[in-house]
């Protein structure tokens, strides 16, 4: 956990696929917040001294055999609690509540009225929109509670108890469907916990550097670079602390995109004065993927290429006893089941473990606490080139899980031209700040087109834009039909191979927002 000293709030997870944005809107308003196991202690909440605890949501019912609980002493410690969709059921039920399965299950977006004499809802409109995504509800109150706002089919939308600092929302605040959502989780951390507010990157990047210099003493440190912002904050963050005892290695592995590789290798030199490293093992990669086409397992061979190409070069750097990882706190969370909790692994990440004991170095991850806008912020603050603090995310794998199925050299090149042309035309049209990812993916089938006088049976090219501000959840961003026009277009022209573009209209959830 963070330095005991700064005030905090605990995110206890149920198994919520919302738990990492709740933590996300708790930081928005300046307060840091952690995720932790349902199962923690009294003793470990009294230690980290909190100043408010939230319950979050789960796919579970509060009445099933197995349902995840936590410390029923919870409610007794004197520190404010927030309960959150299931977080409510468990908290209500803990205090004499009844709980069950409610005739009509509501999900989506639902009008609310609210109680705004209320702390929980002051300065909102009374009557607003919620999200709800429930099939529980709490049923029966006992007289020590009052109702804070209801709906058309549930009357205990949010509840108080009238003794103890326990608020309870059925709905989620922490999404964005809920517009008021985020004043809402502003109001339980200022006006119920008493928060003042210190959480700053300012502030995180002093208390960082300082402590890199503390794990890594005279010791020399080196930093796998990707060129993408994850990584080259974590170098900028561990040369100022430790100068030129810090050593980067930026392996080509053949999956980048057009161009990148020499754009990465530029910008080092440029803005640092670093000892880099750079090794082309674009033909060690293709060989190792040649023929495979499930997803989890290219990510797998590449992560173990990764690690055998960094290994070799790592021996050649003399009194390295540190490894530099930009982990950042979502990798952390995705990558195991949450703190021993009810979570599922989505993904794999390749950045997270194997490395450090492939090498017997020990792991510095200044950035393992931060999410992503928060790496950038920090970006800025050290004084980074704009273009590549705003550079959209590229996953580790590259372009290996942009394109659906066996990973060959033409098809990297046709990948790679149409990526390029789909940027291109989103920064001439003004787009590419306003986006928060946009990249193209190659798709395993041909389709029938017509060009010229012949017909053709060629390729298909997706297009995939997203607006988010957390990456947790995220909706299709709408590209102007005259400016996807031109991206089809000109891919269909220019890249050899391909006749037909699709525009990925989905959102996250369901879907996530790579495509493998």
């Amino acid at each position: 956990m963070m330095d005991d000293k700064k005030e905090k709030i605990l995110i206890l997870d149920f198994g919520s696929q919302y738990a990492q944005l709740i933590a996300r809107r708790v930081r928005e308003n300046n307060v840091y917040s952690e995720i932790v196991s349902h199962k923690i202690t009294i003793a470990e909440i009294q230690k980290a001294n909190p100043k408010g605890i939230i319950l979050s949501g789960g796919p579970a019912s509060v009445y099933a055999k197995n349902a995840p609980r936590c410390d029923e002493g919870i409610a007794a410690l004197g520190i404010p609690i927030l309960g959150i969709c299931y977080g409510m059921q468990l908290g209500c039920q803990m205090l004499g509540a009844t709980v069950r399965p409610t005739t009509a299950r509501e999900y989506g977006k639902t009008a609310c009225t609210f109680n705004t004499e209320s702390k929980l809802f002051k300065a909102l409109a009374r009557d607003a929109v919620v999200w709800m995504s429930h099939g529980d509800q709490v049923v029966e109150l006992p007289a020590e509670f009052e109702s804070l706002a209801f709906t058309n089919n549930c009357p205990f939308a949010a509840v108080k108890h009238r003794r103890k600092d326990f608020y309870a929302v059925q709905f989620h605040p922490e999404v964005s469907h809920t517009p008021q959502g985020n004043h809402i989780i502003r109001n339980f951390l200022y006006e119920i916990c008493g928060c003042a507010g210190d959480w700053k990157m300012h502030s995180y990047i002093e208390k960082s550097v300082s402590e890199i210099r503390k794990q890594v003493g005279e010791g020399r440190v080196i930093c796998g670079l990707s060129g993408g912002v994850d990584s080259a904050v974590t170098a900028a963050l561990i040369h100022r602390a430790i100068g030129n005892r810090l050593s980067c290695i930026f392996v080509d592995n053949g999956l980048l995109r057009n161009y990148e590789a020499d754009e990465v290798i530029k910008t080092f030199k440029e803005n640092f004065t670093i000892d880099l490293h750079a090794i082309d093992a674009q033909n060690r990669f293709l060989e190792k993927l040649k023929g495979v086409t499930d997803p989890e397992k290219k990510r797998k061979i590449i992560g173990h290429e990764f690690i055998e190409v960094f290994k070799e070069e790592a021996k050649k750097i003399s009194q390295a006893k540190f490894l530099a990882q930009g982990t950042l706190y979502p990798d952390v969370i995705e990558s195991i089941p949450a703190h021993g909790g009810p979570t599922v692994t989505i993904k794999s990440h390749h950045n997270v473990g194997g490395l450090p004991a492939e090498l017997g170095f020990e792991l510095v991850e200044p950035l393992r606490l931060l999410f992503k806008d928060e790496v950038r912020k920090i970006g800025e603050a050290l004084g980074l080139p704009e273009e590549l603090v705003w550079r959209h995310p590229f996953p580790g794998p590259g372009l290996a899980i942009r394109i659906i199925g066996e990973v060959t050299k033409p098809r990297l090149d046709i990948l790679r031209n149409a990526d390029r042309i789909v940027i291109e035309e989103i920064r001439k049209a003004g787009l590419y700040r306003s986006i928060a990812q946009c990249f193209a993916v190659l798709l395993p089938l041909s389709t029938v087109g017509v060009m010229g006088d012949e017909r053709s049976y060629e390729n298909v090219i997706a297009v995939r834009a997203v607006e988010t501000t957390d990456f947790m959840t995220a909706n299709w961003y709408r590209i102007p039909y005259d400016v996807l026009e031109i991206i089809s277009s000109r891919i269909i022209n220019e890249v050899k191979g391909v006749n037909r573009v699709v525009y990925d209209i989905s959102t996250k959830p369901p879907s996530t927002i790579e495509w493998e």
